[in-house]
């Protein structure tokens, strides 16, 4: 792990009876930083970002937040993570405010600091006329706002964004692009997983590019330029390059 890397993965490795899902990986994320995993469905990102929050046991390897090892020291680990999941699940007898109330205080924010921070995520993310509503009847792209509202909140030094952007229309996605930005450029970090080579491309400073497992590849676009020595070449060309996936696979 270098000095200044936030979260660091060592030879994460993960397998679900006969399938491997991960194999090896190595990555780090660096304060004030975007960093991506980009792959096809089944690549490995959710079970990369489900080892980083504890929710699973790997197989071998580490990951470690701030020095605190993701799984062994998962409860104090959460605290400096804010993090978005692919489908966001809430209570059936929650209204949105309620949600993001009692999110609040698992994190020990009083009722004033709570009211502050929201207000203006959810205004920023139109979500501000149905805070009253149940959860339960949200959208999946207001699941989603509202989860990410709720990641935020705390103000943690990561956020972890497993396909943040699947289910919400244009509007809502380019505020979440530059809600990301402003968290880089306040200094906190963001791991972002994604199919999207341009959401990838757009957002994040760094990428890894990840397929059936492993780590293909990593760096900015320009470093994979010089890694695959094609100095024109566009992300989904890189892409194909460093995996030898078809275009096909990279539509599933």
């Amino acid at each position: 792990m270098t000095q200044d890397s936030l979260l660091h993965t060592s030879g994460l490795r993960k397998s679900y009876g006969e399938f491997l899902a991960l194999e090896g990986l190595d990555i780090d994320v660096r304060p004030g930083e975007a960093f991506a995993l980009l792959g096809p469905n089944g690549a490995g990102k959710t079970t990369t970002i489900k080892l980083i929050m504890g929710l699973l046991r790997p197989d071998s390897g580490t990951a470690r937040l701030g020095g605190l090892d993701c799984y062994s020291d998962r409860a104090a680990a959460k605290r400096v993570v804010g993090y978005l999941p692919d489908e966001p699940d809430f209570p059936d007898y929650l209204r949105g405010i309620e949600v993001l109330r009692f999110v609040g205080s698992m994190h020990g924010l009083d009722k004033d600091l709570v009211e502050s921070r929201v207000r203006p995520l959810l205004e920023r993310l139109a979500l501000d006329d149905a805070d009253e509503e149940f959860a339960m009847n949200y959208s999946q792209g207001m699941r989603k706002k509202l989860a990410l509202t709720a990641a935020l909140l705390h103000e943690p030094p990561l956020l972890l964004l497993d396909e943040p952007t699947a289910g919400l229309d244009p509007y809502a996605t380019r505020s979440l692009h530059a809600l990301v930005r402003e968290q880089v450029d306040a200094g906190r970090s963001v791991l972002l997983s994604t199919h999207l080579l341009d959401q990838a491309e757009r957002v994040c400073d760094r990428l890894g590019i990840l397929y059936k497992g492993r780590l293909a590849a990593v760096g900015s676009v320009e470093d994979l330029r010089a890694q695959a020595q094609m100095p024109d070449a566009s992300l989904e060309e890189l892409f194909f390059h460093f995996t030898g996936a078809s275009a096909e696979e990279l539509a599933e």
